[in-house]
C-alpha cells in the first residue's frame, strides 16, 4: 500500500522543487525574521548581549564571537548558520531560502549578498496564471561556504554555490561556480587567479 501525504511549500523550499513563496507558513516566517531584523538593525552598537540573543533566535546556529554589524538583511533567518569567529559587515543580504552555511573564521565584507533562490529564464516557465492572480515559480539551491574565508565587498554568491576552506574572493566578485580551497579568485564571473 502506497502511503500519500502532502509535502508542504517549506519543504519543497528546502528540498529546491518548485514552491509558492507566498505560502502562509512562509510568510509567517518572513514577518517573524522582520520583526527581529528591525529591532537588531536599531540598537545602539553597545547593545551587544541583546544583539548576540537576537541573532541567536533568528539564525539556525551561530558560533561563538560571531560578529554581525547592522544594517543586516534576511529572507527567514532560520537557515542560516554561522560559525565561530566570523564576521559579517554592514549592509549584507542573506536570501537563506535554503540553507547558507558559513565556516569559522570569515570575513564577509560590507555589501555582500548570497543568493540561494532562482526562477525559470523564461516567462512563460516562471509565471503561472490563475483564476484572478498570477504567481511566480521558485527553486532554491543551498550555498556553502568554508572555514577561514575572505569575501571581498560587493560580491554576489549565486544558488548552488560551494567555496572551500583558506579561500579569498576579491571585491566586486560575481561567484556562479564552485571554488575549490586555498585560492585566489575574482571577477565577473568569478576566476580562479592563484593558489594561497
Amino acid at each position: 500500500m502506497k502511503i500519500l501525504y502532502n509535502v508542504t511549500e517549506k519543504e519543497k523550499m528546502l528540498n529546491g522543487d518548485n514552491y509558492d513563496s507566498r505560502d502562509p507558513e512562509l510568510i509567517a516566517m518572513y514577518h517573524h525574521a522582520r520583526k527581529l531584523l528591525k529591532t537588531f538593525n536599531n540598537l545602539d552598537s553597545e547593545a551587544i548581549a541583546q544583539r548576540e540573543q537576537l541573532l541567536s533566535v533568528l539564525f539556525k546556529h551561530k558560533g561563538t564571537n560571531v560578529w554581525v554589524e547592522a544594517p543586516f538583511f534576511c529572507d527567514y533567518g532560520k537557515n542560516i548558520s554561522i560559525g565561530e569567529n566570523t564576521f559579517v559587515n554592514t549592509n549584507c543580504m542573506f536570501i537563506d531560502n535554503n540553507k547558507i552555511t558559513i565556516g569559522k573564521n570569515g570575513l564577509i565584507a560590507p555589501y555582500v549578498q548570497i543568493y540561494t533562490a532562482g526562477h525559470p529564464l523564461k516567462a512563460s516557465e516562471r509565471i503561472i496564471q490563475e483564476k484572478n492572480r498570477s504567481r511566480y515559480l521558485t527553486t532554491t539551491k543551498p550555498v556553502t561556504i568554508g572555514d577561514n574565508v575572505w569575501i571581498g565587498g560587493n560580491s554576489i554568491i549565486f544558488p548552488g554555490v560551494v567555496i572551500g576552506d583558506n579561500v579569498t574572493i576579491g571585491a566586486g566578485s560575481v561567484v556562479t561556480k564552485d571554488i575549490p580551497s586555498d585560492v585566489l579568485a575574482f571577477g565577473n564571473p568569478c576566476a580562479i587567479k592563484k593558489e594561497l
